[in-house]
């Protein structure tokens, strides 16, 4: 009895992760604002690869990680032609943007900002530095995240932010804080293997 007991618990604790994860699935990607420094100063590099800039040799500071993942829509079905836009503070904690007053330095050879499209079963990819965090007021500082503007015709436009996992300032970051443990898991990318890689799926909803 205690046998069928284990067993029946067992399959029954399954199910209901298989429910769970099937219903966060299916949640769109939390909203975040967009913060202050969006880019406005024109760049033509806006590759795939923020850690050089064209024209120039150097190759920029920090730790440099793929990020990669899919796009997908609330049925779990990959979305391809989706426009991201991301943008992120370089590896000291500086925006390339002439209303960040932070005194960490400004990367020249970090491009900061990227334009690209999901290709094939909506798949995306870019390569980056680890951002670093930043002062936010005198006591508190801003977790690592990247800025994502995601969009496609017939689809509901989404502004979020990307986290990093195992960063101790996330749990002191108020905009991370706000969120659900639902709602951090998805905007948290996860890491994968040991080479610096993570992965960060984005779901988005039908008009």
């Amino acid at each position: 009895m205690k046998r069928r007991a284990f067993i029946k618990s067992g399959v029954l604790g399954t199910v209901a992760s298989v429910i769970t994860t099937s219903t966060q699935a299916k949640m769109v990607t939390p909203s975040e604002v967009e913060g202050p420094f969006y880019p406005i100063t024109p760049r033509k590099d806006q590759d795939a690869d923020l850690t050089r800039v064209a024209g120039k040799g150097g190759l920029a500071q920090g730790e440099i990680i793929d990020v990669f993942g899919q796009v997908l829509d609330t049925d779990l079905k990959p979305v391809e032609g989706v426009t991201l836009d991301l943008w992120q503070a370089n590896s000291f904690g500086k925006y390339h943007h002439p209303h960040d007053t932070n005194s960490a330095p400004v990367d020249e050879h970090f491009q900061a900002w990227a334009i690209m499209q999901s290709g094939s079963e909506g798949r995306y990819k870019f390569k980056t530095v680890i951002p670093g965090a930043y002062p936010l007021g005198r006591n508190q500082q801003r977790t690592p995240h990247i800025h994502f503007k995601i969009a496609k015709n017939g689809y509901v436009s989404l502004l979020t932010q990307m986290y990093f996992p195992n960063q101790v300032l996330n749990e002191q970051d108020g905009l991370f804080k706000r969120k659900s443990a639902s709602e951090q898991a998805m905007m948290t990318a996860k890491a994968v293997g040991k080479s610096n890689q993570y992965q960060y799926d984005i779901i988005i909803e039908k008009l």
